[in-house]
């Protein structure tokens, strides 16, 4: 009766397997492999796994990587679903003018924090912080509607983007101050606080919206990174999509 939960962004593919497919569902197995390693998972990492009963994923990376993907899954008789963006699931409703051209990544992490909060029996507005890279910061009000989002270039994008489009300026690693006096610090805290940045708007614009304060959840590979130097409560999540992944599943696969 397991289930395997998949999360394939542009960087690493990450894999959870549960013994249900349920919310608060025991972890029995989890890892993560960047993509250019994906294509040994089923003679490696995922061998030994008991077969899951149902596989479920999300993916952002490109149709070749999907291919690689569905490749290693063969390994197993389970068909696997892949999430779509749609008007509404989950309790979900999706405010975006094209439903469908909603990232994957980003609908679900929306689910998994909706749940989240709702499991404390709070329902209030919702920022959704992904931290990979891209940027994505995502505003849903107290009824489940998702009203909008933001999409910024990660801190690499933007570093990378500053070198190759100013002469002579190489980008080693820099720390992240308040006054920085180095060009290495300049570029380090100032990639960080854009995005602290449009974090803060993104708040304000729903509190504006709603009349209430909203609860910030942040998630992604990169979201460790940004805690020291946001200025707004948050609560940083991993599980964020693996929590919506399972929402939807609990759905998807009720026997």
């Amino acid at each position: 009766m397991s289930f395997l939960a998949l999360d394939v962004g542009n960087t690493r593919l990450k894999w959870a397997l549960y013994d249900t497919a349920i919310p608060g569902a025991k972890l029995l197995a989890h890892g993560a492999e960047f993509l250019e390693n994906i294509d040994t998972l089923a003679e490696g990492a995922w061998s030994e796994l008991p077969a899951p009963q149902h596989i479920l994923g999300c993916i952002v990376a490109g149709d070749h990587i999907r291919r690689r993907v569905m490749l290693q899954l063969e390994l197993w008789d389970a068909v696997p679903q892949w999430v779509i963006a749609s008007a509404q699931e989950a309790g979900l409703s999706n405010g975006y003018d094209h439903p469908t051209r909603l990232g994957a990544d980003r609908w679900v992490a929306m689910i998994g924090a909706r749940h989240r909060l709702l499991g404390r029996g709070m329902a209030k507005p919702i920022i959704v912080v992904m931290v990979g890279t891209a940027v994505t910061v995502e505003a849903i009000d107290a009824s489940g509607k998702f009203l909008g989002g933001i999409i910024i270039p990660g801190h690499g994008i933007m570093l990378k983007a500053l070198e190759s489009g100013t002469a002579g300026l190489h980008v080693p690693t820099g720390e992240v101050v308040n006054f920085p006096t180095n060009t290495s610090d300049a570029l380090t805290s100032g990639g960080t606080f854009a995005i602290a940045g449009a974090v803060e708007r993104m708040i304000q614009h729903l509190r504006q919206h709603t009349g209430a304060e909203p609860v910030c959840f942040m998630t992604g590979g990169a979201g460790w990174k940004m805690a020291p130097s946001m200025s707004v409560p948050f609560e940083l999540v991993d599980s964020l999509i693996f929590d919506g992944l399972l929402e939807i599943a609990k759905s998807r696969f009720a026997d």
